[in-house]
């Protein structure tokens, strides 16, 4: 409930994606489209669109069909030629069709941020409690006597701007607040007695 926050999202390495972007293509050329349905079965499971997820399932049965043409017609038949050239269009279009999505998606993608924070950003105590910043009361100087009036005209000179303060660490600031919250343990434990 308080660790230390939700990890960035995963990205794949560079690697990883020229072996995807190598193996899908070559899956659905080398097996002459009859496993074209293998790149848009990874495009639709990575965008979730119903467009692509049948454009995936229709390719299969297409494809096995065309494929049933080519193996039981004889060679000479022209539906032989035509079955064969509209494999390997769906082969050539579903590689091309993943190769597109698939660069497009890597491109978009907003590089990692390696300085991402990886702890809470409201700070808490050691017993995980919002850390509480309590104003402090200022403090009470004793007044100085105006100075003596000088006889020379005073020269105007530009006021020095005080530096600003720098603020104190953050440690400093998480032990007033355990200090408090411990101060207000002991009152309630003397108040109850």
């Amino acid at each position: 409930m308080y660790g230390p926050g939700a990890a960035p999202p995963r990205r794949e390495s560079d690697g990883a994606v020229i072996t995807l972007r190598v193996l899908f293509p070559a899956l659905s050329v080398l097996t002459c489209g009859l496993l074209s349905c293998a790149p848009l079965f990874r495009i639709a499971s990575l965008r979730h669109r119903p467009l692509d997820w049948a454009l995936a399932i229709a390719s299969l049965p297409i494809s096995v069909t065309l494929l049933g043409i080519v193996g039981s017609l004889p060679e000479e038949d022209t539906r032989t030629d035509v079955a064969l050239a509209l494999l390997l269009l769906i082969a050539l279009g579903s590689a091309v069709y993943f190769l597109v999505y698939d660069i497009r998606r890597t491109s978009t993608a907003p590089p990692p941020n390696p300085y991402a924070p990886t702890t809470p950003t409201t700070p808490t105590t050691a017993y995980g409690h919002p850390q509480q910043h309590w104003p402090t009361m200022p403090t009470q100087t004793m007044a100085t006597p105006p100075p003596a009036p000088q006889n020379q005209a005073p020269t105007p000179t530009p006021a020095p701007t005080p530096a600003p303060a720098p603020p104190p660490p953050h440690r400093i600031d998480q032990v007033r607040a355990e200090l408090d919250e411990l101060s207000d343990y002991l009152r309630k434990q003397d108040g109850g007695r």
